[in-house]
Formats: structure tokens, sequence, C-alpha cells
């Protein structure tokens, strides 16, 4: 692993010492966590902070209509937060920290959406989506607390090719590795979503699904939370180990 050196100073009273900091030159990767709909980053702040102990550089933030500007919730359409995802996803790839070739996106329900969409539209290496929903490409532009219940849900249990779906479509041509968890009672989005999900699935490095039994869409319960931040946090570092050993051999 290369190093760089900088000289500095250090102040002790009225002296000065002469030091020289060695830090490595590689940056760390990055991780940006997408929330679902009516949730908010808080949600996500504990994960963040475990990955980030491995090393990671990680964002968490609040979705356009969410947290603090919740009162414009109405008017939010599906192009509006995946605009925010975008500008997320650049300010992370742009700190000097972050080495914006090794970025992963943690999404969950609508925020997995939103990040199926993003892998298309910004390069990312891994992918880890918790009960990712599905949404109709038609009326993309409407807000989308209008769009219409029955038809999603009926949508939602069917069986539907990446070919008809851009965010199938666009995790159909996804490279890299894929973490895919769902939740065994989730009547939001029901195990026929995820399937679509597996299916689209056809080009990446690896693809792992794993089910929390008897959880519901939200993760409600204290043993489903630990399971999934447990799952999340395991999966990631294997993840980041194995590719920071392929960094550093000859």
């Amino acid at each position: 692993m290369t190093s760089r050196e900088d000289l500095i100073e250090i102040p002790v009273g009225p002296r000065q010492l002469a030091g020289t900091i060695v830090s490595p030159t590689i940056a760390m990767e990055g991780v940006l966590f997408v929330h679902g709909w009516a949730g908010n980053q808080e949600q996500y702040l504990v994960r963040a902070r475990e990955v980030a102990a491995l090393g990671c550089g990680c964002l968490t933030f609040d979705l356009d209509g969410h947290a603090g500007t919740a009162p414009f919730q109405t008017a939010v359409t599906r192009e509006d937060n995946l605009q925010d995802v975008l500008a997320a996803y650049d300010l992370l790839a742009n700190l000097p920290h972050v080495n914006n070739s090794a970025i992963g996106v943690v999404g969950s329900s609508y925020g997995g959406y939103l990040a199926a969409l993003l892998s298309s539209l910004r390069p990312l290496q891994w992918l880890a989506l918790r009960a990712p929903a599905l949404y109709k490409d038609e009326n993309w532009d409407m807000p989308k607390s209008q769009l219409n219940r029955e038809e999603l849900v009926s949508y939602r249990r069917s069986t539907i090719s990446s070919q008809h779906n851009r965010a199938l479509k666009a995790c159909s041509v996804f490279q890299g590795d894929v973490l895919l968890v769902e939740s065994e009672h989730d009547t939001i989005v029901p195990s026929s979503v995820t399937a679509n999900y597996r299916t689209a699935y056809q080009s990446t490095r690896s693809l792992t699904f794993r089910m929390i039994e008897r959880a519901d869409h939200a993760i409600s319960g204290e043993s489903w939370q630990q399971a999934y931040t447990a799952l999340l946090t395991n999966w990631t570092k294997d993840l980041i180990l194995a590719a920071r050993k392929a960094a550093i051999q000859p």
C-alpha cells in the first residue's frame, strides 16, 4: 500500500516540534444509504456507523418530502427523488477521501427502487436492496402520493419482464455484487416483487438472496432489525475485504 507524507509542526508552549504525518493514499470505499417512502435517514444511521467502522465513508440523507420537508410530500415525484439520490451520490463520490470507483448503495423499499434506477446512471460496485419496491413506468412525473394504489398492488403481484420496467431493466445490466433481502410476511412488497428482481439480475458478479423469517415489511421487531443489520454488515465486510485484498496483490 502506498502512502503520502506531510511535514507538520507541533506547538508545545513557545516551542515547535517537527513532525511527519504518514497516511495511506488509497481512498476508502463509499456507501450511500437511501431510506424508504415516509422514512428518514435516522433509520439508517446505526447501520451506517457499523459499515463506517469497516473503514468506509458513509452518507445518509433525507429524500425531498421527508423529515424536514415532509409538508411537501404530496407534491414529490419519483423524478424529484431520483434527482435527490443522484445529487447525494455525486457528493459522496467527490469527497477527497472516497474512492469513486468503489461505491455501493443500500436501499430499502422505495429507496431500493431508486437505488436500482441509480445503478444505470452512475457507476456502482455493490447494491444492497431490502424489500425493494416496484412501480409502473407510466406517470413518472405524477406526484407519487397520487399513484393508483389498487393498480400498484395488482402490478406488484404479477410477473414482470425486465424489458417492461425501467428499474428491472437497470438490474438486468448491472455487473456488480447484489444483496437482496426479503421479509417473509411482507404485505407491501410481496415475494413476487423480489422474484422479479431476482430474475432480472442476470449479469451480476454475485447475487446473494436472504429472507428474514416472520418479518414484516418494516422489520418492526427488534430481532428482525438486528438480523438485517448483521446480514448487511457481514455481507459488506466480506466484499470490501476481498476488494482490498485484490487491490494490494501484485
